[in-house]
Order: C-alpha cells, then sequence, then structure tokens
C-alpha cells in the first residue's frame, strides 16, 4: 500500500486514541492531521506504520492535553467532553471496552488521571497496545509504564461507571425518557429516575445552562417537565441519537441547527445522570449551531405572554 493508503487505514485508530485522550473531536482530528504531516514528511519506513503512528499520535495528544489543562481548570461551569455520535474505530473482540471508555461517565474519569497515565490507560486497557510500544509511544521505561497504569486503574475503579448491560433496555428506558420530556409529564419523569439522579449541562459561559447541578428525582423531574414543553411550543425538536455510546438525543431549532446534545446514564433500570452539553464551540463538527441565547429569549416570551 502506499503512505496514503496506510495512512488511511489507520485513521480511525489514530482518531480514537486522540479522542480518548484529550475529550476533544476537533482537538482529536488536528492530532490526526498533524500524524499524517509527521508520517508524510518522514524520509524513513517505520518497521510497523501502525506503531509508529499510534506513538506519534499519542505524544501529540499528550502535549495538546498539557495544554489544555491550563483552559480547563479556568472554564466556566462544568466541563464536558465534546459529544461523540459515533467511534470510527470498532473492534469486535473490544467492542464492551470500547463502547465504556467512550462514554462521558469514562472520560471524566480520565481527566482525573495525569497526561501520562492516561495515555498508558487507554493505549493498553483500551486498545491492548504491548508494554513495548506503550513504552516508546510516551517516553518512559517498560517498567515505569506498568506503574502508570497501575496508578491509573486504582483512580479509575474507585469511579468506574456501571451501565446496564442490555443495550435494547437502555433504548427502550430512553425512549421512554424523551416521550415523556415532550409531553412535560413530570409523574413519568420522576418514575424513570434514579432517587439521586444528577442533571447537570456544560454552557462554558457561552450558552444559557442551569446555575448548578440539579438533584434528586423530583428536582429533576420537576425542572424538565417545566422547561421542555415551552421549548416544544416554540418548534425545538430532538432526534434520538447515541451520545458517547450511551442513550441520549440531539436538539435543534425550528431551522434544524444544533442547540444541544444530552446524554443519559442507565443502570438498573434509572437513568443515574443526565449530561447536556450547550457550549455552541464543541457542537460544530455534528453540524451547523443555532443561537441558544435566542431560544431561551423566545421561551421567556412566550411564557410571559401565556401569564
Amino acid at each position: 500500500m502506499s503512505k496514503v493508503e496506510e495512512f488511511e487505514e489507520l485513521r480511525p485508530l489514530l482518531f480514537s486514541i486522540a479522542y480518548r485522550i484529550l475529550g476533544s473531536v476537533a482537538e482529536a482530528e488536528d492530532a490526526v492531521q498533524e500524524t499524517w504531516l509527521r508520517f508524510d514528511g518522514s524520509s524513513t519506513l517505520p518497521t510497523s506504520t501502525k506503531a509508529f503512528l499510534s506513538a506519534t499520535v499519542t505524544r501529540i495528544a499528550i502535549d495538546v492535553l498539557r495544554s489544555a489543562r491550563v483552559r480547563r481548570e479556568e472554564y466556566v461551569g462544568p466541563w464536558f467532553p465534546e459529544p461523540l455520535l459515533s467511534d470510527p474505530y470498532q473492534d469486535p473482540g473490544r467492542a464492551a471496552e470500547l463502547a465504556d471508555s467512550v462514554s462521558m461517565a469514562a472520560l471524566l474519569l480520565l481527566e482525573r488521571l495525569s497526561p501520562l497515565e492516561r495515555a498508558v490507560f487507554v493505549l493498553r486497557d483500551v486498545f491492548a497496545f504491548g508494554f513495548d510500544d506503550i513504552a516508546a509511544a510516551v517516553g518512559r521505561s517498560e517498567s515505569a509504564c506498568r506503574q502508570l497504569l497501575v496508578r491509573a486503574r486504582r483512580h479509575m475503579e474507585a469511579g468506574r461507571p456501571r451501565f446496564a448491560a442490555d443495550r435494547q433496555e437502555r433504548q427502550e428506558l430512553a425512549t421512554r425518557f424523551f416521550d415523556a420530556l415532550k409531553d412535560g409529564d413530570v409523574g413519568a419523569l420522576r418514575s424513570l429516575l434514579a432517587a439521586d439522579v444528577h442533571l447537570v449541562g456544560d454552557g462554558g459561559g457561552k450558552a444559557p445552562q442551569l446555575a448548578r447541578a440539579v438533584v434528586g428525582a423530583e428536582n429533576v423531574a420537576r425542572v424538565l417537565g417545566t422547561v421542555f414543553p415551552w421549548l416544544i411550543q416554540i418548534d425545538v425538536m430532538f432526534e434520538l441519537h447515541e451520545v458517547n455510546g450511551q442513550p441520549g438525543a440531539i436538539f435543534r431549532d425550528r431551522d434544524g441547527k444544533i442547540l444541544h446534545t444530552m446524554a443519559l446514564d442507565v443502570l438498573d433500570g434509572q437513568i443515574q445522570t443526565i449530561r447536556s452539553v450547550v457550549n455552541p464551540d464543541k457542537l460544530g463538527h455534528i453540524g451547523p449551531v443555532g443561537d441558544a441565547w435566542a431560544v431561551d429569549r423566545e421561551v421567556k416570551q412566550a411564557r410571559r405572554q401565556q401569564k
């Protein structure tokens, strides 16, 4: 194969590695593009193209993550990863690891790790790379990488999310949830929520969002059941769609532009966490982004007129 063909064959893997390290679709795509430039500019052929490209994209992602940490510490409100609607890399032998590792909950846990711990964990536990390749990728000895992995696993296990194993069960519950949301049925919503459910939004100060997380089935059901019928009244629509491997939806304005995504964590037949990404900077890769502030003003005006 030509260089281009080899690279394109491995592009899905490279993106998936970079996204899990960075939590950003845009930054992952940039890391993959930079990897291509370095590969194309190299005059020597690597013994293993997969190992070379994976190591290169990992090193680039680590450098980007280190600089991104400062921005995230200064971020306005809760920070969530950019929503991923579909993972381009598929491996039937590691389907469970791939699905779990891309969830919002898992990516937020990965944020607790150092860049090196995060990279080692992703390469080993998600993509099953050998320690020789991991050591080459992160510039540490194999022994040091094993120690990094032990620390990373300890942090991850302490808060590792557990999801309903039955995908159909999760989707059916999500369908019932969004039907109740559309109808503003507070009672139906309450019945689907865990007692300590959390509703959290990421607007980054650039879109309307909740002042703080809403906690508890009664509070969350009341907030959702009050707000969303008004959105439906001004022609906001949504389509069910997996978001980061979990059941969720994409919300659009009357012109079809993206307003936000919503992802649900489901366990034991109940919704444990509801996460919305409203920050327009994190939605552009999905499609044209709408004006959430204009929608918010229209809702407020409609409510005033009805009083």
